[in-house]
């Protein structure tokens, strides 16, 4: 039987439609699992995973669908569609022949019952991460013992021991307690402790239902079989298909360059380091030594410390300074709004334009809570899309792990909880300011991987300047603003270790490239002996032998970030780069200068995935990418 000649809303707009009311409806499961777990919730997630799995695998090989969308593309209509549907369609050809669509059908099984598992062994990697995480505490009753830890944390792990029936205080491995711990804690035992318990996470050293190591070697194992089943050497070579950078050499070569101009700092950095720790009776410098004394360095050095800075910025006030430079920068306005919640702690705002027209919503769930799982992410909820003769309206979940009010005191953020909070606005704002009205190409959906990270990297650069951070700063105890003395010591400080962090992101960016090109596991060699060769090349300070890394992997083994971690330094070229614009503007609003923003809104945010990155990139920049803005940002040339 003939087919009727394709069209866009033949072929495209019913699968749209399907497709959309799916992702909305598990997106949902999907992100409860994520902040609110549960024993319940976690058997629903599970026992339905296999089933979603299964329709995107089944829908990503389908022949027939597949020749629809070929005949679309080679219709005399496909000249008369709008970029944007015309970016989409390629896209979905390119996705299709990634997802197997040519593969024959005995192939096409054994590459579905692939994706299953791979998805069953991400779930199970993050679940094992939460509970091995979830199961350490460790409760001091001698204050000595607690020493050196900032007050508002003893706080909180006060009312945390409090809570159990207990006294003293109580020290988890989340991040509000582990990291303040970590950089604070005179007690050195204490600190090795809680690190040894933090680096063996998920691992061999731990409980053995908890392990990771065999669930990211069948991974490793499983993405290179697909890999082969699609015709490509490796998984590297398959997760760059639809990035910017052209082959994993390329990305290497790119590694390699960065590691070469940052060792030199690194170098200096470490062995300053180390001189500190002599001087202060720590004669061989172990890894839960470094935030310590790198900590107590800076504090000599610039006469500050974080948690002198953490009194200037409350949550609301950060919230405010916030939403001020977006409204300034795009002309929206962001207000607090009412929508139903999963938790007490979640709040809901909407974005809305100079005319008063609903543009987007979001739900802010900042704090840390034993039910979330770590770290800081953005997750869409609905994508704004045209639809039935009207706009959807987009929205957008912002996740974080800071700490919660304690001791009657508002959430006190460091600098570098700041810096989170809008790297993960800017993801949102990617999400809720573009004007695409495809599924496909909407927010972040058709955006290369590797340029992903540009509009969040670009917001973390306001938060070293003058004229944004007085406007959000507010003392917890006296309302004084930030006191500019102050705030000059931190732009001082601000590139201290820069080159110890560039090579310690390099590091795993490495690591992760060559785990998915040149790792065998069949050849004998384990994921360890990888990790401690590539630190052989790149690193400068050397973890101890039972620090287990990649049990902990999240972003490469259940995240979405495989071949793909140097994602973060690529695009922080771009967002460097592009963040020079506003610096060159700089006028009498300093950096916040609103031409330069709706540029930026117009030719970056709002476009999507309608274009490719690089083409957005030179229609705001008006020139190609040039790494000089990073390596100035960080210190590695003069100003």
């Amino acid at each position: 039987m003939a087919h009727a000649p394709a069209t866009w809303d033949d072929v495209v707009a019913p699968l749209e439609d399907a497709n959309e009311r799916l992702a909305r409806a598990w997106g949902q499961v999907a992100h409860l699992h994520a902040v609110a777990d549960s024993p319940e919730l976690r058997a629903a997630y599970n026992g339905n995973l296999p089933r979603v799995t299964q329709y995107w695998t089944e829908l990503a090989h389908d022949q027939r669908l597949f020749d629809r969308y070929r005949a679309l593309h080679q219709s005399a209509g496909f000249a008369a569609l709008t970029p944007a549907r015309k970016r989409a369609i390629e896209n979905a050809l390119r996705d299709f022949r990634l997802g197997g669509a040519e593969l024959p059908a005995d192939r096409k099984a054994r590459f579905a019952a692939i994706q299953e598992e791979l998805a069953r062994l991400a779930a199970k990697f993050s679940e094992n991460l939460l509970d091995a995480t979830n199961a350490f505490s460790i409760v001091l009753e001698d204050r000595a013992r607690v020493a050196g830890i900032p007050g508002d944390v003893l706080a909180a792990a006060g009312e945390a021991a409090k809570k159990d029936g207990g006294r003293g205080w109580k020290l988890t491995l989340h991040a509000p307690s582990y990291l303040p711990a970590m950089q604070y804690a005179d007690d050195r035992a204490l600190r090795e402790t809680l690190y040894r318990a933090s680096t063996t996470r998920a691992s061999e050293l731990g409980k053995p239902e908890w392990d990771n190591t065999p669930l990211l070697e069948r991974i490793v194992r499983l993405r290179r079989e697909q890999a082969r089943l699609l015709g490509y050497r490796d998984y590297a070579e398959v997760s760059l298909v639809p990035k910017m950078a052209e082959s994993p050499a390329q990305v290497l070569e790119f590694l390699d360059d960065l590691a070469r101009r940052a060792r030199p700092y690194a170098e200096r950095e470490a062995q300053e380091l180390r001189e500190f720790a002599g001087s202060a009776g720590i004669e061989q410098l172990e890894a839960w030594d470094l935030a310590y004394c790198s900590e107590k360095l800076r504090a000599k050095r610039y006469a500050f410390s974080d948690q002198e800075v953490k009194q200037y910025f409350p949550e609301d006030a950060v919230a405010a300074g916030l939403f001020r430079l977006v409204e300034t920068l795009y002309a929206v306005r962001v207000t607090p709004a009412r929508a139903p919640a999963w938790h007490e702690d979640v709040r809901f705002f909407e974005i809305r334009d100079a005319g008063g027209s609903l543009i987007g919503q979001f739900y802010a769930d900042l704090y840390a809570r034993e039910t979330k799982r770590g770290g800081a992410w953005m997750d869409d909820a609905i994508a704004r899309r045209a639809k039935d003769g009207r706009i959807q309206t987009p929205a957008a979940y912002l996740n974080c792990n800071f700490p919660r009010p304690a001791g009657g005191r508002p959430a006190l953020f460091t600098h570098e909880d700041v810096l989170t909070l809008f790297h993960e606005f800017g993801h949102g704002l990617h999400h809720l300011l573009t004007r695409a009205e495809d599924l496909a190409v909407s927010g972040l959906a058709g955006v290369e991987w590797d340029a992903v990270e540009l509009p969040s990297q670009f917001m973390e650069n306001f938060c070293w300047e003058w004229e944004v951070l007085r406007h959000m700063t507010r003392h917890v105890d006296s309302g004084e603003p930030l006191p500019r003395a102050l705030y000059d010591r931190m732009i001082a400080a601000k590139n201290f270790h820069s080159g110890l962090a560039m090579l310690r992101q390099i590091e795993f960016a490495v690591f992760d490239m060559r785990l998915h090109r040149d790792f065998d596991p069949d050849a004998g060699a384990s994921v360890l002996e990888l990790l401690e060769e590539v630190r052989d090349r790149v690193a400068v300070l050397r973890p101890p032998a039972w620090n287990r890394f990649p049990n902990g992997f999240s972003h490469v083994f259940a995240g979405g970030y495989a071949a793909g971690y140097y994602s973060y330094k690529w695009a922080e070229v771009l967002s460097a780069d592009a963040y020079g614009a506003f610096e060159d503007a700089r006028g009498l609003q300093g950096v916040m200068d609103a031409a330069t923003g709706a540029r930026f809104r117009d030719e970056v945010l709002a476009v999507g995935g309608s274009r490719p990155a690089a083409e957005s990139f030179r229609a705001f920049r008006g020139r190609e990418p040039r790494v000089e803005a990073l390596l100035r940002h960080n210190g590695m040339i003069p100003e």
